[in-house]
């Protein structure tokens, strides 16, 4: 009889192994394109919602500045992809930036000797930006199917390109997901750009959401303070949140913010006037 089951499961295990298939999973595309104003290769990762119709739909595009697959493609990628299968969100395109050296690229020059000594590349925002703008947004103009709405994500040093990218050419995005920005930089400087930069603005209409978890007094107070800054400049073509996240820290609070962020700029009741 033990040789009979034996033989029995034996059997059952090889047609098991038989049957089995093993196919890659692919979640998207990467894209090598060559810029002239990083001087460099770069690899751009692409999510495409679940029945892409390019020849009758046209898509809202998020990018994302930490967008490797090491660093937040695969989980904001899905948090897309769920907010669109739950009707939170409409369908849209996940362009992920691959970094290779975000200290240099998120960051504009400092005049402060402790950031130069803590990060020794620092001050190449300038030329990451002309790359976002005249090179990364065409292309993907040109071989997808976008929308005019275009979305900016960024946190900690992305968060402060993000608020760079608002104080110099705010219209580059409709929307910004703005977290845990790293506004102490050069002694918070870029602060005291905010007021000017959107109080005449009269460019397409901006939504702009801000978070920030329990990281430190710093952190916190320069979050709350951007966000009042650009309530206080009462500009009608600017919508602003601020989304305080207590129970998340530094290191946990990117998915968490995505999502309520995500959300609060799909909801129309927070469109601007």
């Amino acid at each position: 009889m033990r040789k009979i089951i034996l033989s029995a499961v034996l059997l059952c295990g090889s047609i098991f192994s038989q049957a089995q298939t093993v196919k890659p999973l692919q979640i998207g595309n990467i894209v090598t394109l060559h810029s002239a104003f990083l001087r460099e290769d770069r690899d751009i990762n692409i999510w495409l919602p679940a029945g892409y119709q390019p020849d009758s739909i046209s898509y809202p595009v998020i990018y994302l500045l930490d967008g490797g697959m090491q660093e937040d493609f695969h989980h904001i990628s899905g948090l897309v992809q769920f907010l669109t299968m739950t009707n939170q969100l409409p369908a849209s395109i996940v362009v992920g930036i691959c970094n290779k050296d975000r200290k240099h690229d998120f960051t504009f020059p400092t005049t402060n000797a402790k950031d130069k000594k803590a990060y020794p590349t620092t001050g190449g925002s300038a030329p990451f930006i002309s790359f976002l703008q005249q090179e990364l947004i065409p292309y993907i103009k040109q071989h997808y199917a976008v929308s005019t709405q275009r979305t900016v994500v960024g946190q900690s040093l992305g968060g402060l390109l993000a608020t760079e990218i608002l104080t110099r050419t705010p219209d580059m995005f409709n929307n910004y997901v703005i977290v845990s920005p790293s506004l102490w930089w050069d002694d918070e400087s870029l602060l005291k750009k905010v007021t000017p930069a959107i109080s005449n603005y009269k460019g397409q209409p901006l939504r702009i959401c801000i978070s920030v978890g329990k990281e430190g007094k710093v952190m916190e107070e320069d979050a709350r303070n951007l966000y009042q800054t650009i309530q206080a400049a009462g500009n009608n073509r600017i919508t602003v949140g601020f989304t305080p996240l207590e129970a998340e820290n530094h290191l946990t609070i990117l998915h968490n913010a995505a999502y309520k962020s995500l959300s609060w700029l799909a909801d129309s009741t927070h469109a601007t006037k």
